[in-house]
């Protein structure tokens, strides 16, 4: 089952997948004009999920978001609850305090698999529930309804996350919100800005200030953060387009190939040209030209 609803005027658009065998994304390819956000929800058995060419287990009972540009299939498609929508039906970015879930939920490199307990999965059953039924339900007000329910089930998921993200309650509200600004910024800016110095002045912190911040929520550092963004990106340019080494270079904000080349051997152990022709990465080359 897909389910559908479309805008005219402003080309926003929601979709439902229930039961359905075609429910995956690939991003540089087919889905390279259609910029659908994801929330995918496993109700049952542990299965894979390969996001970016790389296979996760999506365990039993839980859910993982995605976004607009990365790829994913999953080992049984039609065991997957999954709802996708653009910008132009409801942007997370420009409805921030509304859900509160940009630069946190939706991310390229850590993924989130939010577990759910038998009242979350009782929860999320009743809403998907609603959404089938406004989906049905052909009226002026149709689109005002599923706008609705979308921001609560962002909110909920979001909501579940953080719960299990934060360590303790008695962290502060702000220092999260910082958190998710700097992902943000790493998202915008990874491509020409690698320094920790950079994204601590847009947030008027100094960069020890946010070492230590992200010591209290996750292990990993900003300078791990900002590195497994650009790796991810080349990873991508090099497995799904048959863009040069060289190019791809340039593109994520390198001046020297050997320098870039050397940079993602050490992250990955494996040089870029051996990635690319390695069978994980042997898929077949799309044309680039528009996809900048």
């Amino acid at each position: 089952m897909k389910l559908h609803i479309k805008e005219e005027k402003t080309g926003g658009e929601l979709f439902l997948f229930k039961d359905e065998p075609a429910f995956d994304r690939l991003y540089f390819a087919k889905d390279r004009f259609n910029k659908y956000f994801t929330i995918a929800w496993n109700p049952g058995a542990p299965q894979a999920v390969t996001i970016d060419g790389t296979e996760y287990t999506f365990p039993s009972h839980s859910m993982v978001t995605l976004l607009f540009n990365q790829s994913f299939s999953f080992e049984d498609a039609s065991g997957i609850i999954g709802w996708q929508f653009n910008r132009e039906f409801y942007c997370i970015i420009d409805h921030d305090s509304e859900v509160s879930c940009v630069g946190f939920l939706f991310s390229s490199t850590d993924h989130l698999f939010v577990t759910l307990n038998e009242q979350h999965q009782e929860r999320l059953q009743l809403l998907s529930a609603v959404f089938i039924q406004e989906f049905r339900t052909k009226d002026h007000i149709q689109h005002e309804m599923l706008l609705v329910l979308l921001k609560r089930l962002i909110i909920y998921v979001t909501g579940l996350a953080k719960s299990s993200y934060a360590p303790t309650p008695k962290n502060q509200e702000d220092r999260f919100h910082i958190v998710r600004k700097f992902n943000l910024l790493v998202e915008m800016h990874f491509k020409t800005e690698h320094s920790v110095q950079f994204y601590a002045e847009q947030l008027c912190k100094s960069p020890k200030t946010l070492s230590n911040l992200f010591s209290i929520y996750k292990q990993k550092t900003p300078s791990q953060i900002i590195q497994e963004r650009v790796i991810v990106e080349a990873k991508r340019l090099l497995r799904f387009t048959d863009k040069s080494v060289k190019h791809i270079t340039f593109e994520l904000g390198f001046e020297d190939v050997a320098y870039f080349s050397n940079f993602f051997k050490k992250n990955t152990g494996i040089s870029p040209s051996d990635f690319r022709g390695s069978p994980a990465a042997s898929l077949p080359p799309t044309p680039h030209t528009g996809l900048q």
